[in-house]
């Protein structure tokens, strides 16, 4: 007996098959938007709720579900009010997004980003001083950005040879970039428990390892003991990259492909709309 695959191809299931994957894609990007973010406990506690709320549905404790009816219909509003920043940042971040916008002036940035952190990379490595810098790519780092010295500056450089400068009240703990821009100097970021890293390795590379666990975030490390430089990302560490290897994996990373920015017709439409209309 044969399969009749028309009874399975058909319009209704190919559109419940859309839906499917169009709510699945949004409910990923915004648990990407919200990791590292104290959204992250608001998330646990929604699930929570909603657990004792169809478990006292099930069990017939009127009296708590009624409450948990409360608490869901007015905690909406809270939401909006408490995590207000969160919520701007993320529409902020959608606004940015490869859909609505053009990456061209995004594309100069991220080479002088790469250009600046070569140039410190180099300097720091030669004369071992350690440093530790994390750059958000799209998860957000917003509960370490707060525990760092705020700066929102320019990245050069300078600058971040200047940071890790031993002995300077900015040299122990990282910088964190957001945004092309150094967002906060000395924050503290989350050591990694793995026994799969190398023993001699200190501090600093455990925190690299440690955020690359919880974020996708991409962090360098220079080591102090020997000038090595290393990057980690998606809990994955590298070690001892020369200069060619790191500028490499730091242009893929960071600066977006060519064929992205011209592959994108909702982009130019956008773009050609905003400019048609900046000369009326």
């Amino acid at each position: 007996m044969s399969f009749d695959w028309s009874n399975l191809i058909t319009w209704r299931n190919l559109t419940d098959l859309l839906d499917i994957l169009v709510v699945w894609y949004v409910f990923y990007k915004l648990m990407m938007l919200v990791r590292g973010t104290k959204a992250v406990q608001l998330f646990k506690g929604v699930v929570i709720i909603v657990l004792i709320k169809v478990l006292s549905a099930w069990l017939g404790l009127h009296t708590v579900s009624w409450i948990m009816d409360q608490i869901i219909n007015w905690g909406v509003i809270g939401i909006i009010v408490v995590f207000q920043p969160e919520i701007r940042r993320g529409l902020e971040h959608l606004g940015r997004g490869s859909i609505f916008g053009s990456n061209r002036s995004q594309n100069e940035d991220e080479k002088k980003l790469v250009a600046a952190l070569d140039k410190a990379i180099q300097y720091m490595s030669k004369r071992r001083i350690g440093a530790l810098i994390s750059i958000q790519m799209n998860t957000g780092l917003e509960d370490y950005i707060e525990t760092g010295i705020n700066l929102d500056a320019e990245v050069t450089g300078e600058l971040l040879i200047n940071i890790f400068i031993p002995n300077t009240p900015l040299h122990d703990g990282a910088v964190i970039i957001r945004n092309n821009k150094v967002a906060v100097a000395a924050a503290y970021l989350p050591l990694s428990e793995s026994n799969l890293i190398p023993k001699e390795l200190g501090t600093r590379h455990r925190a690299a390892v440690g955020i690359s666990e919880v974020t996708d975030a991409l962090t360098i490390v220079v080591s102090e003991e020997t000038g090595g430089v290393t990057i980690t990302k998606n809990s994955e560490l590298i070690r001892d990259l020369s200069r060619e290897d790191y500028l490499k994996f730091l242009k893929n990373e960071l600066i977006p492909k060519e064929d992205d920015k011209k592959g994108n017709p909702i982009a130019q439409f956008f773009e050609g709309l905003f400019k048609g209309g900046a000369k009326h």
